[in-house]
């Protein structure tokens, strides 16, 4: 695919190269829409000649940084229109176009849909897990009305639309190890609500009017971002900062909680990938997708195959620990791989060395 080539980083560091940036870092202190079905309507969607123009929610946020960079190197700046309700840094407005757009102004997403001629739609605007849970009502008008509004104006207008689910959507009735892509989804945080809500809406809209509807159902991504928020596995991204800057972490989550982690070069490539996939290949609307499964112990271990003297401890926040372990172990991603050709690149040790030389040198998605 197009895409291999575009996602290949230029750093090879050896462990020696990491631990020397290493030790040199310390010293350094919706309205509703009537349509007709896809047997009665032909959608016509609005391709660009050459290429999609594509329109991301939520755009500052780190997936949404982190692909538009990848979309613009593989179909132009211009054609990839960032939006979120925030007002961007400087480097944001420099990089491409974005504008200003809330998900539940109906009227005036679709009016910069058809302004723009656009016609692939990534919707990354939600309110995540913690937050969400601390915000019910919020979350339900965001994640789920505003998710309404994406998928009436896909419909009306043709586009290609993708959606991100994540293992939230599963519970504890699902299977763990592995999670298969079919299976008893009983979540019970609103977040997780929300995107078995979105998985099963994309896929009758699909089946119902024709829409061009595609889902991965993210495992929790891991960046070098240095604002984690308040993810139940932010650990997995706090620990580098902490083991550069300080040689010590505590851990929230038991040192035996295994969960299935992607880093996020891992992830942009597999959203770009199945985006681009002819839709005469795709069985399914909702695909798992998988890298690797570790404990905070694992990733503990391998962090001090880099810095030996780097010491881990455990202080388990029982909420945070009851939703990690309502969630699977690993995922079935089989389906992924035999429709779409789906394979990650980054395993734990690579991840590893990615995560603590680009925290070693601030190089981090957030500024890329």
């Amino acid at each position: 695919m197009l895409v291999r080539s575009a996602m290949k980083r230029a750093w090879s560091l050896p462990r020696s190269s990491v631990e020397c940036l290493i030790s040199s870092r310390r010293g350094v202190s919706s309205s509703s829409l009537q349509f007709s079905t896809a047997e009665e309507t032909h959608i016509s969607p609005c391709i660009d000649n050459e290429h999609p123009k594509v329109l991301i929610t939520g755009g500052l946020g780190q997936l949404g940084v982190g692909l538009a960079k990848l979309l613009r190197t593989q179909y132009g700046k211009n054609n990839v229109i960032l939006t979120d309700i925030w007002k961007p840094p400087k480097h944001i407005c420099l990089d491409g176009p974005f504008i200003f757009s809330d998900i539940l102004d109906h009227k005036n997403l679709e009016e910069l849909v058809v302004n723009n001629n656009i016609s692939w739609l990534v919707h990354y605007s939600t309110l995540m897990s913690v937050v969400a849970e601390s915000k019910i009502a919020q979350a339900r008008e965001v994640n789920i009305t505003g998710l309404h509004n994406i998928l009436d104006i896909a419909t009306k207008h043709g586009l290609r639309v993708f959606v991100p689910s994540s293992i939230d959507a599963l519970g504890l009735s699902s299977l763990k190890d592995p999670a298969p892509e079919l299976c008893v989804q009983r979540p019970r945080t609103i977040y997780g609500v929300s995107k078995v809500h979105a998985e099963l809406m994309g896929e009758y809209y699909h089946h119902r009017y024709g829409l061009d509807f595609r889902c991965l159902r993210y495992p929790p991504i891991i960046s070098a971002d240095s604002n984690p928020g308040r993810r139940i596995t932010s650990y997995t991204t706090q620990i580098f900062h902490a083991a550069v800057k300080s040689g010590c972490f505590e851990c929230n989550l038991r040192s035996n909680t295994r969960l299935p982690m992607m880093y996020i070069d891992d992830c942009l490539r597999a959203t770009l990938e199945i985006l681009e996939a002819p839709s005469e290949s795709l069985n399914s609307r909702t695909y798992n997708i998988k890298a690797v499964s570790f404990t905070p112990h694992d990733l503990a271990q391998e962090i001090q195959k880099v810095l030996p003297e780097f010491k881990i401890t455990y202080n388990v926040d029982p909420i945070r620990q009851a939703t990690a372990d309502s969630w699977p172990m690993a995922m079935d991603d089989s389906a992924a791989k035999r429709d779409w050709g789906w394979k990650h690149e980054y395993d734990l040790p690579k991840m590893v060395r990615a995560m603590l030389s680009q925290v070693a040198t601030g190089d981090t998605p957030s500024r890329l």
